[in-house]
Formats: structure tokens, C-alpha cells, sequence
């Protein structure tokens, strides 16, 4: 059994999520609806996923869910575009969070390539 608070890639996906929760706060009221709902449910369903995927026994189906949160990281990436295009955000900001993203993004693939060879 995986324990997904030992694991790396959900500390970061946890931690951008909340940063993400307190940067859309200060969106414009009248994106509740819309970019600050999209954004909140792609980010928290990166860490989502991988918890859920270390609830199941075997490798594939963790594989299954690890694919499915660095396809939110994605969603997560052009919804910072949007953002940051419609000058929501200064670009040294969205500079950080693309940065981080990204990261989170290359352990989820570099994570799902380890668990194919094991």
C-alpha cells in the first residue's frame, strides 16, 4: 500500500494547489464561474489523482491516475496562459507558477515511465 503523503510529486502538487486557491482569490468577481473555477478543480485534481491512485493495488492502475493528473497539469499550464494574457497577473508571477507546473508535470511522466519498468 502507497502512502501519497510520502511522495514528492503530491507535497509540490499539494502545495501549488494552495497557492493556486489564494491567487484566484483575487480574481475578478466576475470569473468565479469561470477561470477561477477551472483553475481550482484542474490544480487540486493533480494532487486528487495521485492520492486516489495509491489507494489501488497494483502499478497500472497507479499508472492510470498519475496520467490522469499530468493531463490537469496541462488544463493548469493554458489556464495560466489565459491568465497571465488577460493581464490577471504580472508575467514575473506566472513565470513561477509556469515553472512549477512544469515541474510537477515531468516528475508525474518520469514517475509513470518508473513504475513501466518495475
Amino acid at each position: 500500500m502507497r502512502n501519497f503523503k510520502d511522495l514528492k510529486v503530491w507535497e509540490l502538487s499539494h502545495t501549488f494547489c494552495l497557492k493556486i486557491y489564494k491567487m484566484t482569490s483575487s480574481l475578478p468577481k466576475d470569473e468565479k464561474y469561470g477561470l477561477v473555477s477551472q483553475l481550482r478543480r484542474a490544480s487540486s485534481s493533480i494532487p486528487i489523482n495521485i492520492s486516489e491512485g495509491c489507494g489501488y493495488d497494483t502499478d497500472q492502475e497507479f499508472r492510470r491516475y498519475l496520467k490522469i493528473a499530468a493531463g490537469s497539469t496541462s488544463e493548469v499550464e493554458y489556464c495560466l496562459i489565459l491568465i497571465k494574457d488577460l493581464e490577471y497577473i504580472s508575467m514575473e508571477y506566472y513565470e513561477g507558477l509556469e515553472k512549477e507546473i512544469s515541474s510537477i508535470k515531468k516528475m508525474l511522466f518520469r514517475f509513470v515511465e518508473k513504475l513501466k519498468k518495475s
